[in-house]
Protein backbone atom coordinates (compact mmCIF):
# COMPACT_ATOMS: atom_id res chain seq x y z
CA UNK A 1 0.00 0.00 0.00
CA UNK A 2 1.26 3.84 -0.76
CA UNK A 3 2.45 4.56 2.53
CA UNK A 4 1.67 8.65 1.38
CA UNK A 5 -2.13 7.34 0.94
CA UNK A 6 -1.99 5.92 4.87
CA UNK A 7 -0.39 9.25 6.07
CA UNK A 8 -2.67 11.66 4.17
CA UNK A 9 -5.72 9.47 5.16
CA UNK A 10 -4.78 9.74 9.52
CA UNK A 11 -4.13 13.38 9.10
CA UNK A 12 -7.49 13.92 8.24
CA UNK A 13 -8.75 11.61 10.31
CA UNK A 14 -7.02 13.85 12.97
CA UNK A 15 -8.62 16.84 11.61
CA UNK A 16 -12.03 15.77 11.80
CA UNK A 17 -12.07 14.55 15.58
CA UNK A 18 -10.40 17.91 16.58
CA UNK A 19 -12.99 19.75 14.94
CA UNK A 20 -15.59 17.76 16.32
CA UNK A 21 -13.90 18.21 19.38
CA UNK A 22 -13.71 21.80 18.89
CA UNK A 23 -17.26 22.53 17.91
CA UNK A 24 -18.87 20.38 21.08
CA UNK A 25 -16.47 22.23 23.20
CA UNK A 26 -18.04 25.49 22.18
CA UNK A 27 -21.74 24.70 21.75
CA UNK A 28 -24.15 26.74 23.62
CA UNK A 29 -25.11 25.53 27.24
CA UNK A 30 -21.37 23.69 27.42
CA UNK A 31 -18.33 24.55 29.69
CA UNK A 32 -15.91 24.94 27.10
CA UNK A 33 -14.39 21.05 27.94
CA UNK A 34 -16.90 19.40 26.62
CA UNK A 35 -19.22 19.59 29.43
CA UNK A 36 -22.36 21.07 30.07
CA UNK A 37 -23.32 23.51 32.63
CA UNK A 38 -24.60 21.89 35.93
CA UNK A 39 -27.72 24.00 37.39
CA UNK A 40 -27.09 23.31 40.79
CA UNK A 41 -27.20 26.67 42.88
CA UNK A 42 -23.73 26.08 44.02
CA UNK A 43 -22.45 25.64 40.15
CA UNK A 44 -23.87 28.47 38.91
CA UNK A 45 -22.14 31.07 36.65
CA UNK A 46 -23.11 34.18 38.65
CA UNK A 47 -22.20 38.04 38.19
CA UNK A 48 -22.07 38.04 42.15
CA UNK A 49 -21.97 34.99 43.79
CA UNK A 50 -24.98 33.68 46.04
CA UNK A 51 -27.26 36.21 44.13
CA UNK A 52 -29.37 36.39 40.62
CA UNK A 53 -28.81 40.27 39.62
CA UNK A 54 -31.09 41.33 37.45
CA UNK A 55 -31.90 44.30 35.58
CA UNK A 56 -34.33 46.41 34.23
CA UNK A 57 -35.18 50.14 33.29
CA UNK A 58 -35.92 52.97 35.65
CA UNK A 59 -38.47 53.85 35.35
CA UNK A 60 -40.05 50.66 34.97
CA UNK A 61 -44.03 50.49 34.58
CA UNK A 62 -47.16 48.00 35.72
CA UNK A 63 -47.96 45.60 35.09
CA UNK A 64 -44.89 44.71 33.81
CA UNK A 65 -43.45 45.98 37.46
CA UNK A 66 -45.29 46.49 40.85
CA UNK A 67 -43.96 47.48 43.92
CA UNK A 68 -40.71 50.07 44.71
CA UNK A 69 -38.43 50.82 42.85
CA UNK A 70 -35.31 48.58 42.54
CA UNK A 71 -37.00 46.16 45.20
CA UNK A 72 -39.97 45.02 42.91
CA UNK A 73 -42.72 42.63 44.49
CA UNK A 74 -44.96 42.47 41.90
CA UNK A 75 -45.92 42.78 37.95
CA UNK A 76 -45.58 40.27 35.11
CA UNK A 77 -41.81 40.67 34.77
CA UNK A 78 -40.82 40.89 38.44
CA UNK A 79 -43.11 37.87 39.26
CA UNK A 80 -41.22 35.46 36.84
CA UNK A 81 -37.82 37.14 37.70
CA UNK A 82 -38.86 36.17 41.11
CA UNK A 83 -39.72 32.76 40.37
CA UNK A 84 -36.57 31.96 37.89
CA UNK A 85 -34.61 33.13 41.35
CA UNK A 86 -37.02 30.53 43.35
CA UNK A 87 -36.47 27.81 40.95
CA UNK A 88 -32.83 28.45 40.45
CA UNK A 89 -32.43 28.71 44.54
CA UNK A 90 -31.37 32.14 44.86
CA UNK A 91 -31.96 35.50 46.47
CA UNK A 92 -32.62 38.41 43.61
CA UNK A 93 -31.57 41.87 43.27
CA UNK A 94 -32.26 44.08 41.25
CA UNK A 95 -30.37 46.89 39.00
CA UNK A 96 -30.93 49.65 36.45
CA UNK A 97 -29.61 49.08 32.89
CA UNK A 98 -31.76 51.88 30.45
CA UNK A 99 -33.56 50.33 27.92
CA UNK A 100 -31.32 51.46 24.63
CA UNK A 101 -28.17 50.00 26.79
CA UNK A 102 -29.16 46.45 27.46
CA UNK A 103 -29.18 45.03 24.04
CA UNK A 104 -25.38 46.63 23.23
CA UNK A 105 -22.71 44.09 22.64
CA UNK A 106 -20.50 43.96 25.65
CA UNK A 107 -19.78 42.81 29.12
CA UNK A 108 -22.85 43.34 31.37
CA UNK A 109 -22.87 44.03 35.02
CA UNK A 110 -25.97 41.53 35.60
CA UNK A 111 -27.04 37.90 35.21
CA UNK A 112 -29.68 39.05 32.68
CA UNK A 113 -32.33 42.11 32.02
CA UNK A 114 -35.50 41.44 31.74
CA UNK A 115 -37.57 44.29 30.27
CA UNK A 116 -39.90 43.75 27.29
CA UNK A 117 -37.11 43.30 25.34
CA UNK A 118 -38.16 41.88 21.86
CA UNK A 119 -35.90 38.90 20.69
CA UNK A 120 -34.69 40.01 17.11
CA UNK A 121 -31.77 38.58 14.45
CA UNK A 122 -30.25 41.55 15.23
CA UNK A 123 -29.66 41.78 18.97
CA UNK A 124 -29.17 37.88 18.33
CA UNK A 125 -26.07 38.70 17.33
CA UNK A 126 -24.57 40.47 19.76
CA UNK A 127 -26.23 38.98 22.78
CA UNK A 128 -28.12 35.81 24.01
CA UNK A 129 -31.84 35.89 24.78
CA UNK A 130 -33.48 33.09 26.57
CA UNK A 131 -37.06 31.46 25.01
CA UNK A 132 -39.28 33.94 24.58
CA UNK A 133 -42.22 34.66 27.80
CA UNK A 134 -44.81 36.62 26.29
CA UNK A 135 -46.17 37.21 22.64
CA UNK A 136 -46.03 41.13 22.16
CA UNK A 137 -48.12 43.31 19.51
CA UNK A 138 -47.73 46.99 19.06
CA UNK A 139 -50.13 49.26 20.54
CA UNK A 140 -50.71 53.14 19.07
CA UNK A 141 -52.07 55.56 21.47
CA UNK A 142 -53.70 59.00 21.11
CA UNK A 143 -55.24 61.78 23.34
CA UNK A 144 -58.88 61.33 22.99
CA UNK A 145 -61.10 64.03 20.31
CA UNK A 146 -57.99 64.09 18.01
CA UNK A 147 -58.21 63.11 13.93
CA UNK A 148 -55.53 60.25 14.55
CA UNK A 149 -58.14 58.67 17.07
CA UNK A 150 -60.39 57.98 14.05
CA UNK A 151 -57.94 55.65 12.43
CA UNK A 152 -58.34 52.09 11.57
CA UNK A 153 -55.65 51.20 8.90
CA UNK A 154 -52.28 51.41 8.64
CA UNK A 155 -52.69 53.89 5.47
CA UNK A 156 -54.52 56.27 7.84
CA UNK A 157 -51.55 56.30 10.25
CA UNK A 158 -49.08 57.61 7.41
CA UNK A 159 -49.94 61.71 7.96
CA UNK A 160 -49.44 61.97 11.64
CA UNK A 161 -46.07 62.76 14.04
CA UNK A 162 -45.75 59.56 15.92
CA UNK A 163 -43.05 58.89 18.88
CA UNK A 164 -41.96 56.45 20.74
CA UNK A 165 -38.47 55.47 22.78
CA UNK A 166 -34.76 54.92 20.70
CA UNK A 167 -34.32 51.50 19.93
CA UNK A 168 -37.60 49.76 20.22
CA UNK A 169 -39.16 47.48 17.84
CA UNK A 170 -42.11 49.85 18.26
CA UNK A 171 -39.64 52.51 16.16
CA UNK A 172 -38.82 49.55 13.42
CA UNK A 173 -42.52 48.81 13.08
CA UNK A 174 -43.21 52.77 13.08
CA UNK A 175 -40.21 53.06 10.31
CA UNK A 176 -40.77 49.54 8.30
CA UNK A 177 -44.54 49.04 8.56
CA UNK A 178 -46.43 52.45 8.96
CA UNK A 179 -43.88 54.33 7.13
CA UNK A 180 -45.44 58.01 7.92
CA UNK A 181 -44.35 61.18 5.97
CA UNK A 182 -42.68 63.11 8.72
CA UNK A 183 -40.96 60.23 10.25
CA UNK A 184 -40.53 59.08 13.25
CA UNK A 185 -39.76 60.98 16.64
CA UNK A 186 -37.97 59.14 19.42
CA UNK A 187 -37.42 59.54 22.73
CA UNK A 188 -34.43 58.13 25.42
CA UNK A 189 -37.32 57.16 27.48
CA UNK A 190 -41.20 55.76 27.46
CA UNK A 191 -41.46 58.69 29.93
CA UNK A 192 -40.31 61.41 27.67
CA UNK A 193 -42.17 60.38 24.86
CA UNK A 194 -45.27 60.31 27.24
CA UNK A 195 -44.76 64.09 28.14
CA UNK A 196 -44.53 64.74 24.39
CA UNK A 197 -47.50 63.08 23.36
CA UNK A 198 -49.17 64.75 26.45
CA UNK A 199 -47.55 68.63 25.22
CA UNK A 200 -48.94 67.63 21.61
CA UNK A 201 -45.43 67.00 20.28
CA UNK A 202 -46.68 64.12 18.38
CA UNK A 203 -50.07 62.87 17.14
CA UNK A 204 -49.59 59.36 18.72
CA UNK A 205 -47.49 57.22 20.77
CA UNK A 206 -46.43 53.66 20.02
CA UNK A 207 -45.33 50.91 22.43
CA UNK A 208 -45.98 47.04 23.50
CA UNK A 209 -49.84 47.10 23.61
CA UNK A 210 -49.77 46.30 27.08
CA UNK A 211 -47.79 49.65 28.32
CA UNK A 212 -50.33 51.01 26.02
CA UNK A 213 -53.67 49.98 27.59
CA UNK A 214 -51.62 50.96 31.10
CA UNK A 215 -50.52 54.71 29.89
CA UNK A 216 -54.22 54.79 28.61
CA UNK A 217 -55.91 53.12 31.94
CA UNK A 218 -53.13 55.41 34.48
CA UNK A 219 -51.16 57.73 33.31
CA UNK A 220 -52.23 59.74 30.55
CA UNK A 221 -55.47 61.45 31.11
CA UNK A 222 -57.86 61.24 27.97
CA UNK A 223 -56.37 59.79 26.09
CA UNK A 224 -57.36 56.40 24.28
CA UNK A 225 -55.66 53.17 22.27
CA UNK A 226 -56.38 53.93 18.60
CA UNK A 227 -55.70 49.91 18.00
CA UNK A 228 -52.93 47.10 18.02
CA UNK A 229 -51.02 45.62 15.03
CA UNK A 230 -49.75 42.05 15.26
CA UNK A 231 -46.78 41.39 15.26
CA UNK A 232 -46.17 38.38 17.27
CA UNK A 233 -42.68 39.52 19.11
CA UNK A 234 -41.34 37.28 21.55
CA UNK A 235 -39.76 38.74 24.79
CA UNK A 236 -37.24 37.15 26.13
CA UNK A 237 -34.33 37.68 28.85
CA UNK A 238 -30.93 39.03 27.69
CA UNK A 239 -27.87 38.04 28.76
CA UNK A 240 -24.35 38.59 27.77
CA UNK A 241 -23.23 36.64 24.70
CA UNK A 242 -21.86 33.31 25.57
CA UNK A 243 -23.38 33.25 29.42
CA UNK A 244 -23.62 29.29 29.95
CA UNK A 245 -26.46 30.77 32.52
CA UNK A 246 -28.96 31.17 29.91
CA UNK A 247 -29.20 26.99 29.84
CA UNK A 248 -30.10 27.07 33.23
CA UNK A 249 -32.72 30.03 32.97
CA UNK A 250 -34.09 28.25 30.00
CA UNK A 251 -34.68 25.11 32.01
CA UNK A 252 -36.37 26.91 35.01
CA UNK A 253 -38.57 28.68 31.90
CA UNK A 254 -39.73 25.48 30.65
CA UNK A 255 -40.58 24.65 34.03
CA UNK A 256 -42.62 27.57 34.65
CA UNK A 257 -44.84 27.23 31.74
CA UNK A 258 -44.80 23.13 31.93
CA UNK A 259 -46.83 23.87 35.46
CA UNK A 260 -48.98 26.50 34.19
CA UNK A 261 -47.55 28.79 36.65
CA UNK A 262 -46.94 31.45 33.64
CA UNK A 263 -50.25 31.64 32.38
CA UNK A 264 -51.13 31.87 36.29
CA UNK A 265 -48.87 35.14 35.60
CA UNK A 266 -49.80 36.12 32.84
CA UNK A 267 -54.37 35.79 33.59
CA UNK A 268 -53.18 37.50 37.23
CA UNK A 269 -51.14 40.72 35.48
CA UNK A 270 -52.14 40.75 31.94
CA UNK A 271 -55.37 39.73 30.98
CA UNK A 272 -57.19 43.00 31.12
CA UNK A 273 -54.64 44.67 28.65
CA UNK A 274 -55.05 42.46 25.57
CA UNK A 275 -58.88 43.10 23.81
CA UNK A 276 -58.49 46.37 21.99
CA UNK A 277 -59.37 46.71 18.09
CA UNK A 278 -56.96 45.66 15.55
CA UNK A 279 -55.18 48.29 12.96
CA UNK A 280 -55.49 46.33 9.59
CA UNK A 281 -52.75 46.96 6.68
CA UNK A 282 -55.94 48.49 4.26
Amino acid sequence: MDTRRIVVAAVTTGLLLASCAEEQATSPGSSGDGQQQSCATNDLPLFEPGTLTVATDDPAFPPWFEGPRRDYNGGYEGDLAAEVADRLGLPLEWVTEPFNKSYAPGQKDYDFDINQISITPERDQVVDFSDGYFNNNQGILALEGTPITDATTVEDLKGYQLGTQVGTTSLNFINTVIQPEAGAKTFDTTNDAKSALDAGQIDALVTDLVTTVYLRDFEIKGSVVVGQYPTDEQFGMLFEQGNPLGECVNKALSEIKGDGTLKKLQDKWLQDYLSVPTVTDS
